[in-house]
C-alpha cells in the first residue's frame, strides 16, 4: 500500500492518511500507526493534515498503545488543532483527558480538564457551557466541566454543571452524547439512569451501523450493572465488549473488559475464569501504564479472596492499593474498595488499625456520590464498633440498604450481620440474616458468596439450609426480616418498632408471608424458619396474623 501510494505525487500525505484511515477500521493498530507518521513527515506545509494525523495518532495509542504517550500526543495535537478546528481539538483534550484517567494521573487529568480548546481574540479562553440542544451536539463540554467538580470533589456543583448533558441526552440519538451522559449519570451515583442512558447509546450505535465507540459503550454499561449488582448482565456485555475491542484491534479497551470479567467471576466462585481475566487484563495494562485497568484486576482477585474466607489473604493484597505508596491504586476505585479492605482486616483479626479508612469513607459516603455508600459506612462502623453498638448499628444498615437499593451489598451486610450473631451465640436470629443474605446472594447470581453463606447456616446450626431456603426466596428482604422476627417471639408492634414500620404494615407483610411459604401460624413460621424438618400438623393452635 505504502509502494503505490509513493508514486502519487504531491497528493502523498492525503493518501497515506485515508491509507491509515483503513488500516484502523481493519483493527491494523501497528500499519496505521506507521503510515500516519509517513503522513505527517510528507504533509509539509499542510499543518492541517499534520494535525489531523497527530490527532489520530494519539486515538489509536489511546486504544492500544501506552496511555502516557498517547496523553502526549493529544495534547500537541489540540494545541495544533485550536486555531483552525475547535471541534478537533475538543476531540483531542477529551481524548487526551481520557489517557490521563487510564493512567491514574490525577494532576494531567485535571490539568487536561481545565485546558481550553481554543482562545478569543484577546488570548483569553471562552466562556460558558452548552447548554439544550449544544450539549448533546458538543457533549465534552458539558462533560468537562462537571467532571473538573467530581475531581474537586464538589458534587453538588457537578451536577449542576452536567444537568444540561442529560437534559439533552432525552433528546438525542447520538451515541456519543449518550455515552458522555450515561458516564455523567454513573459518577453522580444514579445508577439506574446510567444503564437507560448507556443501553440506549448502545442501541443507537447499533442502528446507525457505527461500530468504533461499541466496545467503550459495552464497558460503561458492564461497570453500570456491576454496581447495580446484576452481574449475569454485566458478564455478558463485558465479553461482548471483548469481542468487539478484538475486532478493531483497541487491546486497551479489551483489558477494560477483562477487568470488568475478573470483577464478575470473582464474584460466581470461577477462580480460574477469575485468574484467567486478572492476567489477560494485566498482561496489558503493565506494559502500556494502564492503572485503573491494573487496580480492578488486583481488586477482582482480593474479592475472590474475601468470598472464600481468606481474608488475610485479601486485606495483604487490597492493603498497597488504597494506601499512599508506590504501588496505590486508581483514584477512582480508592472508595469502592475500602469496604472490602476493612472486612477483611477484621475478620482475618489483624493488628492495623482501619479506623482511619472508615473515616475516610465516611467523608466520601456524605458526597452523595453513591447511593450505597451510607449503609456499606454504617457495615463498616458495625465491624469496628464496640460489641455493645454492634447489634443497633447492623439493624441502621439494614434499613438504610432498603432505601438504596443494591442487591449484593445488601447481601454483604446480611451475612457480616449473621456471622457477627453466630459468633455471639445468638445461632435463630444468625440463621434468619443468614437466609434473607442467602436469597439475596442468589438473585443477583453471586454463588461464590452464595456458598460462603451457605456454609455459615451449617455452622449455625441449620442443617437443613439446602432444603429450606428455596421456600424462603419466595420472600423479599423485608418479609425475611418481619419472618425472623416473629419467628424469634416478636410480637407485630414490635416488629414495626424494630423495623420503623406501621403495625398495619407488618400486619400486611406477614399474611402475605404465610400465604407464600404455606404456613398458617407463627409456630408454624418458627419451625420452618429455625430449620425444623418435623412434618407440620394440620392443627397447630398458635396466634394467627
Amino acid at each position: 500500500m505504502y509502494d503505490q501510494i509513493a508514486d502519487t505525487g504531491g497528493d502523498r500525505a492525503s493518501q497515506l492518511f485515508k491509507a491509515a484511515e483503513r488500516a484502523r477500521r481493519g483493527g491494523q493498530t501497528r500499519r496505521a500507526l506507521a503510515l500516519l507518521v509517513a503522513a505527517r513527515s510528507t504533509a509539509g506545509d499542510n499543518a492541517p493534515l499534520r494535525a489531523r494525523a497527530e490527532l489520530r495518532r494519539g486515538l489509536l495509542l489511546l486504544s492500544d498503545g501506552p496511555v502516557a504517550d498517547a496523553h502526549q500526543t493529544l495534547l500537541l495535537a489540540a494545541e495544533s488543532l485550536g486555531s483552525h478546528d475547535v471541534e478537533g481539538a475538543e476531540q483531542a483534550l477529551a481524548a487526551a483527558a481520557e489517557a490521563a484517567w487510564a493512567a491514574g494521573d490525577l494532576t494531567a487529568y485535571l490539568q487536561t480538564l481545565e485546558r481550553p480548546a481554543r482562545r478569543t481574540a484577546d488570548g483569553t479562553p471562552p466562556t460558558g457551557r452548552p447548554e439544550g440542544p449544544a450539549a448533546a451536539a458538543a457533549p465534552w463540554g458539558a462533560f468537562r466541566a462537571g467532571m473538573r467538580h467530581v475531581v474537586l470533589v464538589d458534587f453538588a456543583r457537578a451536577a449542576q454543571e452536567l444537568e444540561p448533558l442529560l437534559a439533552a441526552a432525552a433528546r438525542t440519538q447520538q451515541p456519543g452524547a449518550l455515552l458522555y451522559a450515561g458516564r455523567a449519570a454513573l459518577v453522580l451515583g444514579d445508577i439506574t439512569a446510567a444503564r437507560r442512558l448507556l443501553g440506549r447509546a448502545l442501541a443507537a450505535a447499533g442502528a446507525q451501523g457505527v461500530s468504533e465507540p461499541t466496545a467503550r459503550i459495552l464497558e460503561f454499561l458492564a461497570y453500570a450493572e456491576l454496581r447495580a449488582g446484576f452481574h449475569q448482565q454485566a458478564r455478558a456485555h463485558a465479553e461482548e465488549g471483548l469481542r468487539a475491542a478484538r475486532r478493531l484491534g483497541q487491546r486497551n479497551i479489551g483489558a477494560q473488559h477483562h477487568a470488568l470479567l475478573a470483577l464478575v467471576f470473582s464474584l460466581v466462585g470461577a477462580d480460574s475464569a477469575t485468574e484467567h481475566h486478572a492476567k489477560a487484563a494485566l498482561s496489558v495494562a503493565q506494559p502500556h501504564g494502564l492503572l485503573q485497568v491494573s487496580t480492578m484486576a488486583e481488586w477482582a482477585r482480593a474479592r475472590a479472596d474475601l468470598g472464600h474466607g481468606r481474608a488475610e489473604q485479601a486485606a495483604v493484597r487490597l492493603a498497597p492499593l488504597l494506601r499512599p505508596g508506590p504501588r496505590r491504586g486508581h483514584f477512582a476505585l480508592w472508595m469502592l474498595a475500602v469496604p472490602c479492605l476493612v472486612e477483611a482486616t477484621v475478620l482475618a483479626g489483624l493488628d492495623e488499625d482501619v479506623t482511619d479508612m472508615v473515616d475516610l469513607y465516611a467523608e466520601w459516603a456524605t458526597l452523595g456520590a453513591d447511593p450505597q455508600a451510607t449503609a456499606q459506612l454504617t457495615r463498616l462502623r458495625a465491624l469496628t464498633a464496640r460489641e455493645e453498638d454492634c447489634d443497633t448499628l447492623y439493624q441502621r444498615a439494614l434499613a438504610e440498604h432498603e432505601a438504596a437499593g443494591g442487591q449484593f451489598e445488601h447481601a454483604r451486610t446480611l451475612l457480616s450481620y449473621g456471622m457477627w450473631l453466630r459468633r455471639r451465640r445468638r445461632p435463630l436470629e444468625a440463621r434468619q440474616q443468614l437466609r434473607a443474605a442467602l436469597v439475596g446472594f442468589e438473585r443477583c447470581g453471586a454463588l461464590l458468596w452464595e456458598k460462603r453463606t451457605r456454609s455459615e447456616l451449617r455452622a449455625a446450626g441449620d442443617s437443613a439450609a439446602d432444603d429450606d431456603v428455596s421456600a424462603l426466596g419466595r420472600l423479599t428482604p423485608q418479609q425475611q426480616r418481619v419472618a425472623g422476627l416473629v419467628a424469634s417471639g416478636a410480637t407485630n408492634r414490635e416488629v414495626a418498632a424494630r423495623l420503623s414500620l406501621s403495625p398495619r404494615t407488618v400486619d400486611h407483610h406477614l399474611r402475605n408471608i404465610f400465604s407464600q411459604l404455606g404456613v398458617r401460624s407463627r409456630v408454624e413460621l418458627a419451625l420452618l424458619m429455625n430449620g425444623d424438618r418435623t412434618e407440620r400438623s394440620g392443627g397447630s393452635g398458635g396466634e394467627n396474623a
